[in-house]
Parts: structure tokens; sequence; C-alpha cells
């Protein structure tokens, strides 16, 4: 590999994109892009934002000076494809075309591997992803549910998650792949996952309403309790309704507000409500852990906090007296995605990992 050369990363959200520029292990280079919310309701179309975000990035690039003809490679965030296992994946029309289309759901995150394929290709260089969203690597009885026609999926933070595991392992002093470890993603979103051999075999799929409650999520509901509240509260439209537990439930809904310095506030007067509300949270997020711990047999090698942890510190406090009997704590602030992007291609550029080829699912 060339040393000086340098990898651009690329991560959208929905209404900003931010990009990063690496040499070696080394942020040279951060910036995000903000998009006006007006210009991007033009676009009727999720993918109909490409040409405009990627002439944002070309010229965010150029007024900051940065040279582009040092790049050997771009790697774009993953998004909803297929269920894959983890690894950094070269971007080729199979995985272009699921995007595209939206094979398996749309979502910003779509963006980023067809941004990087079109900055990559104007640059005559390689683009890539790094454990999208869907990696799914979970034991096949980690999949059953109880009802044969449904089949618990995988989605979740995996980039985070697996980044967190090998910050995690270089602290241990161990090899990633040797160790048996219980990850916690707090953010809007909160997923817990088992890695054992280098694999998450098992995971909350926050995406998909499993797990405790966060900030504006309902997480797992008694299924009878919540059959009855439906039936009596609303009309059946699926999509409301999904929005009602993914959007308005949760600690909002408890509290009446998802601002974390007005929760802090509130427990610092010693509010009875809210503490109640923040242990209960702190609570199933114990048990998740616990529950992952027996996917180990109990042979836990580190619990591993990550996300959002300063504006949740109040949580973790109250999470870590619960589950530190089960292994050592480490905690690690932040989501870090630019860094795990940038480390994944760089395993492929060093030849210590081999790129994986994405390949579309074929018709039954």
């Amino acid at each position: 590999m060339n040393q000086r050369g340098r990898i651009l990363v690329i991560y959208p959200d929905l209404y900003f994109t931010t990009i990063g520029v690496f040499e070696g292990n080394h942020l040279l280079y951060q910036q995000k892009i903000s998009h006006n919310e007006e210009e991007l309701h033009r676009f009727e179309q999720l993918m109909e934002q490409v040409s405009y975000r990627k002439q944002a990035i070309f010229e965010q690039l150029d007024l900051d000076g940065m040279n582009t003809s040092r790049f050997i490679s771009v790697c774009g965030r993953g998004g909803l494809l297929r269920p894959i296992s983890g690894g950094t994946y070269k971007v080729n029309h199979a995985m272009l075309y699921d995007l595209k289309t939206n094979a398996y759901g749309e979502h910003v995150s779509n963006l980023g591997a067809v941004l990087a394929y079109e900055i990559a290709e104007n640059l005559n260089i390689q683009a890539y992803i790094v454990d999208p969203p869907v990696v799914d690597e979970l034991q096949a009885i980690a999949k059953y549910t109880g009802i044969p026609e449904i089949e618990r999926a995988s989605i979740f933070h995996s980039l985070n998650h697996r980044h967190a595991g090998r910050i995690a392992a270089k602290q241990i002093g161990a090899a990633y792949h040797s160790l048996k470890l219980i990850s916690i993603h707090i953010a809007r979103g909160i997923t817990i996952a088992s890695h054992h051999t280098g694999k998450i075999i098992d995971v909350t799929n926050g995406v998909d309403g499993e797990g405790p409650f966060t900030i504006d999520r309902s997480g797992s509901v008694p299924l009878k309790g919540f059959l009855t509240y439906l039936s009596e509260q609303y009309t059946p439209d699926e999509g409301f309704l999904w929005n009602h537990v993914q959007q308005d439930g949760g600690i909002k809904a408890y509290l009446h507000t998802e601002d974390p310095s007005i929760i802090r506030s509130r427990l610092m007067k010693e509010d009875h409500h809210t503490k109640e509300v923040i242990e209960a949270q702190a609570y199933q997020i114990a048990k998740e852990i616990g529950a992952m711990s027996t996917v180990l047999h109990g042979e836990v090698d580190g619990i591993v906090f990550t996300g959002k942890i300063k504006e949740n510190d109040f949580v973790i406090d109250a999470i870590i007296p619960r589950v530190n009997w089960i292994a050592d704590v480490l905690v690690f602030p932040g989501k870090n995605d630019l860094e795990a992007m940038n480390e994944g291609v760089l395993e492929v550029l060093n030849n210590t990992q081999k790129e994986k080829i994405y390949v579309a699912e074929e018709a039954n």
C-alpha cells in the first residue's frame, strides 16, 4: 500500500453528509456538510439526491484544499442490503442495483455506497463499504421466535459494535477473534450484542422493536397487552402504529421530553418519577446484557459500552453496578463510524483481510 495514499470516507445522514480523509489510521480532515431541508425535499426519490450530495462533497473538498488525486479508495456508509456476513465489501453492480431499487428497504444509508462508487469512478479508484447494518452472523437457534412464519432478523449498529469490540481487544491485549464480548451501543436506538470468535452471534434488533426502551422507542412489550392496547386505542393503520412505538415511545412517552439536559436536571432535583424511569431503562438494558452472557455460556471477557455515552451517562451509571460482576466494563464514547470504515478498508489494502464480494439473492 502507498503509505502516503489517502482514504475518503462518506457517511450520509438525513440532512447532512459527514466526510473524512484518513492517511493510514490518522484522521487528517473531517467536515459535516449540512443540506438544506427544503432543497432535499425537491427530490421525490432518495436516490435523486446522489448528484446533489456528490457535488456538495467535491465543492467542500475543493474549498478546504484537499487534493483528491491522493485518494486511493473511497468508503461509503453501508445500507440496507440482503443479510450478509461482516467485513469489507467492494461496491459492485449487484450491490448498487439492490440499493437503488430499495430491494430491502429505503433508508438514507443506501446513499453511502452509491456516492462512494460514483466518486471513486471519477477518480479511477475502488469503492467499499464496511459492516453494513444488515450484517447477519446469528447462530441458527437465535432466529427462532415461537411463530414459524416469523424469524428474528439481524439489523443493528454493526459498524460501531465491531469497532468497539476491536478497541476493547487492544485494551485487553488480545486478538479480537479470540475474545467473547458483550457490546452495548446507546444512542437513539439501543442494541446489545454477543461477540464470539470474531462474529456477532446474537443481537437485539432495535429496528424491529426488540430490546430495552430507548429515548423514543418502546422496545419489547408484552404481546397480549400491546394487542389489547391497539384494539382499544387505534384504527389498524400499520404505518401510524409503527411510528407510534418507534418515535413516541420510551423515555419520551414517560417523561414528555427527550432532552438529556432536562432529564439530568430533574434527576439532580431528585424527581422521583424521572429517577424511576431511568432506573427502569437501566434495568432493562442490564437484563439484556445478562441474557447475552448466557449466549456466551457465562464466559465473558468484557462488557463494552459505546455510542452517545456522555449524553446518557446517568443511564450508564445505573447499569454498571448491575453487570460488573459478569466481566470488566469498558466504556468508549462516540460512534466512531468514520474510524471504523477506514479501518475496514485499511485491512483490505494492507492484505490483513480479504475484500468480500456482494452477490444478489437468487430468485426462488
